[in-house]
């Protein structure tokens, strides 16, 4: 290839036949496609590389702390879930069809926010738009939001994310105005893209964080129009630990020993 054709398929972005063009001419020769199925086959591979670049620059923008996919999610020790039905509802991408929202409520270590990031990475994968937060952050930038006045424009990106993942919903309280700002953003989200929520709370204490009764009724009015709970309440700590005692366990030998050494004064 010379300097000329490299530059220009480059520009074209052309680049896995850039990279490839040795190997691709070898081919051709050696099996002789038509020309039809051979323009074919370097369109399928540019079409490929540049949705699986797409593909991860949307992963990198979620912000997701740690990557979790469904396959590795350890059903065999929560035999509570009803693993058919979260599959199914996994594999069709209905919540993302039908604009679902999606509440894990369980204790901490349960496994809610593996199995909720799973859904939002499988429908990343699929090509829509997603973004994770942590409840907490959220909080944060709706507060910063508030103080730069820029809460209308912070408000349209957050609403625009095809999935967001709010994680640990409840964990911090929120003041009066923030707690409105919160109730905007998932009623303009409401029917129109899907939002996926893990918390400790169940539906009955969320008045309790957001301290306003009203407020809250409205909002579980819109979540329960179409929303798929996964109540892992009663299922068990799955979370891997690793303790290390840095002292050894004393024995009733050792303690008579440490009593004889001690000086009494009489």
């Amino acid at each position: 290839m010379d300097n000329t054709l490299k530059r220009q398929l480059q520009y074209l972005g052309f680049h896995t036949l850039t990279e490839n063009w040795n190997v691709i001419m070898k081919e051709a020769i050696k099996n002789t496609p038509s020309y039809h199925r051979f323009l074919e086959e370097i369109i399928a591979k540019e079409y490929e590389r540049k949705t699986e670049r797409a593909r991860l620059a949307r992963i990198k923008k979620a912000k997701i702390p740690e990557i979790l996919v469904m396959e590795t999610f350890p059903f065999h020790k929560q035999l509570r879930l009803k693993k058919k039905l979260v599959l199914e509802l996994y594999d069709s991408l209905i919540f993302m069809k039908e604009k679902q929202d999606l509440i894990f409520i369980g204790p901490t270590g349960c496994g809610k926010t593996g199995l909720s990031t799973a859904f939002l990475v499988h429908a990343i994968n699929q090509g829509s738009r997603g973004f994770f937060i942590d409840f907490s952050d959220l909080l944060n930038i709706l507060s910063q939001s508030r103080g730069d006045y820029s809460e209308n424009k912070l408000m349209k990106r957050l609403a625009s994310y095809e999935v967001l993942l709010i994680d640990e919903l409840g964990y911090s309280f929120c003041e009066k105005e923030l707690a409105s700002l919160f109730f905007d953003l998932m009623r303009r989200r409401h029917k129109q893209n899907t939002t996926i929520i893990t918390t400790q709370l169940g539906f009955e204490e969320w008045g309790g964080f957001l301290q306003d009764s009203h407020l809250t009724a409205a909002l579980l009015d819109r979540i329960t129009v179409n929303c798929t709970v996964f109540n892992m309440k009663d299922c068990i700590s799955i979370r891997p630990k690793k303790i290390v005692y840095a002292t050894s366990k004393q024995t009733s030998q050792d303690q008579e020993e440490s009593l004889d050494g001690e000086y009494v004064e009489e």
